[in-house]
């Protein structure tokens, strides 16, 4: 596993508009500098790190919540921590995107989003069983706030 490459993002957990809650999937949302794209929308699998070191498995969405905002949405990073319960806002969290599982898309119902999710959530439940969090390669340092960060 340690040949595998991630895209790694870095940044403080900002407020949302707590819609990932009430769908009953609450994410940590971070602001992405990379606003064109660089780093492609979709689904992944992947890890978040906590400052304190904990790794928590998470399905992480990156771009414009196209449901809601169309192509009109600010790029984010949001992450759903799989089996955490917590407040993470203000922490500075390293998210790690392993397997990228699918593309955005505007869905036309909140039921058909939930259970796009709950697929999500469970595909990546087998990626990072496959992909333990210690098998993650280190970073000299980690990317600014913000910022993607290609390892491996």
């Amino acid at each position: 596993m340690a040949d595998e490459s991630y895209f790694v993002v870095r940044g403080r957990v900002e407020p949302g508009d707590q819609r990932g809650r009430e769908l009953g999937f609450p994410t940590a949302n971070i602001a992405l500098r990379d606003q064109r794209g660089e780093l492609g929308d979709g689904v992944w699998a992947g890890w978040v790190e906590r400052p304190d070191g904990t790794r928590v498995a998470a399905a992480v969405s990156v771009g414009r919540r196209p449901t809601y905002y169309g192509a009109d949405g600010y790029r984010l990073v949001e992450a759903f921590l799989l089996d955490f319960a917590g407040d993470l806002y203000g922490e500075s969290l390293t998210v790690w995107l392993g397997r990228h599982l699918r593309e955005q898309k505007a869905y036309g119902s909140a039921e058909e989003l939930i259970e796009a999710l709950a697929r999500d959530v469970e595909t990546t439940r087998g990626w990072v069983a496959e992909h333990p969090a210690a098998t993650l390669p280190s970073l000299s340092a980690p990317p600014p706030d913000g910022e993607v960060l290609r390892v491996g």
